[in-house]
């Protein structure tokens, strides 16, 4: 419990890296297979890369471990 409001933190402790673990791993993958590879000339040739790295590839073809190594795609598509 935090304070006199009897509020339940929804995460665990600073530092603590299972919290954001997926979240983690996504951010760290697409930092270093897009965002870092090339300078991005405008903001939009930036979110258009954004969107077909995550709808091409990361959705597509990249397995994960956390959803029985298959894709999110193919995830969605047996739940």
């Amino acid at each position: 419990m935090a304070g006199q409001h009897d509020v339940l933190l929804s995460v665990g402790r600073t530092g603590v890296c299972w919290d954001n673990a997926m979240a983690e791993s996504f951010f760290a993958t697409f930092k270093n297979e897009l965002i870092y590879r090339r300078p991005w000339p405008t903001p939009a040739k930036a979110r258009e890369a954004v969107i077909a790295w995550i709808e091409g590839r990361y959705n597509r073809r990249r397995r994960h471990s956390a959803l029985g190594m298959r894709t999110p795609l193919e995830f969605e598509n047996t739940a």
